[in-house]
């Protein structure tokens, strides 16, 4: 009679763990001691308690034309990250990923290497046009980029996101299309947070245009919470010669200063001087610091127009330019500086620019994000199209209307990131969503048995 009541109770116990409903698949972080995530805190980036200045390279093999994931390519990555040690990169970023591909091996070298990673969101299929961002604004649009967020958020060293890249340029029209990459950059953060995900920093890499640069910075940066942005990146090409000043980098730090949010270079590197990238020195010094968290220089690899600091392949081989030493010597000539470099610990929002000549923006208000895109917000984003899908830019299912001012915010928390905390410190706030009964069910097999155990005595 002992065996049969001892086989009805594992049926029970059985039953009880079949019945568990499963929890919304959320994919935490794989944690690293000796990599903390980098968080946001004031006008700055932080590793822990220590300030984090971004001192990294632009990473994109065969260019915007070769459709490539160099993370997902094992033997590339392998290849490229011995390359990056000597440099003494701590970040990288990757302009095109694959959202249908595993990255686990090459995050995980670069991480064991110290190396963070900026990802962007877009790829030339799944983008905004600019001269016609309500049409590419769509449902379609929004499951891959948050497929590409799906697939680099389990990451430690998944530094940041960009919500785009130099969409809006020299051409006063582009300007409309500002409207459309905030509503990007809100519905990432949502995405973010209402999936549990840690709070990973989503912004814009802007093209440095002198006639829109402070008003797309402000536009990034105003509003409500969920529509501003976690930090503001530029491409800036403007060092040619070897003077701070002639740069008119001075003036770039004296017209942010009291920005509020963190600033970095998202790409720099002028190509017409002997390129011994004094751009460093002054990003490491008590020039910048208080308002610039670092630079990416652009770029590592050799590709037609001429900045590479790599010819790569076939195969494992790379032929280093001059240029490759050059930087190298001058990240270890000037290392990160201690301290807090003077940040500012409090951030603000800037007040929105007003419409005139070169700013075509009229409104505050953003779109809504397109009815379709709802349910990612609940149910995930599903497999990604990868870098082989059929596109976006003409698909269906755009936005209608206006959001109201706070719509976008999570209904989720999402973890702040890096923050040292344990497993069990950091549950509530990831929103690890219903609980798993699984430890429940074994601590109460454990007793059963025991009991079970007593009773055969």
């Amino acid at each position: 009679m002992k065996s049969i009541s001892l086989m009805s109770a594992l049926a029970s116990i059985a039953s009880l763990t079949a019945a568990t409903p499963t929890p919304a698949e959320q994919q935490q972080p794989h944690k690293r001691a000796d990599l903390p995530a980098v968080t946001v805190k004031g006008n700055a980036f932080w590793k822990g308690k220590e300030r984090f200045y971004i001192r990294g390279i632009d990473y994109q093999p065969g260019g915007s034309s070769g459709m490539i994931d160099p993370l997902a390519d094992l033997d590339m990555c392998k290849r490229d990250v011995a390359e990056f040690k000597k440099l003494g990169v701590n970040t990288i970023r990757v302009y095109m990923v694959d959202n249908s591909k595993d990255h686990d091996e090459c995050m995980k070298l670069l991480a064991d290497a110290g190396i963070y990673a900026v990802i962007d969101a877009n790829s030339p299929l799944y983008s905004l046009n600019r001269f016609d961002p309500h049409q590419s604004y769509n449902d379609k649009y929004l499951q891959s980029v948050f497929a590409t967020i799906d697939a680099f958020a389990k990451y430690d060293n998944t530094l940041a996101f960009f919500s785009g890249n130099e969409v809006i340029n020299d051409v006063v029209n582009s300007t409309l299309s500002a409207k459309y990459v905030k509503a990007v950059t809100r519905d990432m953060r949502q995405y973010i947070g209402n999936r549990g995900y840690r709070k990973i920093p989503v912004g814009y890499s802007a093209a440095d245009v002198s006639n829109n640069r402070m008003q797309l910075a402000d536009y990034m940066n105003c509003g409500t919470d969920d529509e501003r942005s976690d930090f503001f990146a530029f491409n800036d090409y403007s060092w040619c010669t070897s003077n701070f000043e002639d740069a008119g980098w001075d003036q770039k730090v004296k017209n942010f200063t009291g920005y509020g949010l963190p600033i970095f270079l998202s790409e720099y590197g002028c190509i017409t001087n002997t390129r011994d990238f004094g751009e460093i020195e002054a990003l490491m010094s008590d020039k910048m610091t208080s308002v610039y968290s670092g630079g990416l220089m652009y770029e590592y690899a050799l590709e037609e127009n001429g900045y590479g600091i790599a010819k790569l392949g076939p195969g494992s081989k790379v032929q280093e330019k001059p240029e490759f030493a050059n930087f190298a010597k001058a990240m270890s000539k000037y290392p990160a500086p201690t301290g807090d470099g003077g940040y500012t610990s409090t951030t603000k929002a800037a007040s929105c620019p007003t419409k005139d000549a070169n700013w075509l923006v009229d409104s505050t208000k953003l779109p809504a994000i397109p009815e379709g895109a709802k349910k990612f917000m609940k149910d995930g984003a599903g497999k990604g199209p990868g870098l082989e899908g059929e596109g976006s830019q003409q698909a269906q299912g755009t936005s209608t209307g206006d959001a109201e001012p706070g719509s976008g915010s999570s209904t989720n928390t999402a973890s702040p990131s890096g923050s040292g905390e344990s497993d069990s410190e950091s549950g509530a706030a990831r929103g690890l969503g219903p609980i798993d009964k699984a430890p429940f069910v074994v601590t109460g097999l454990a007793m059963f048995f025991t009991l079970t155990g007593a009773l055969l005595l």
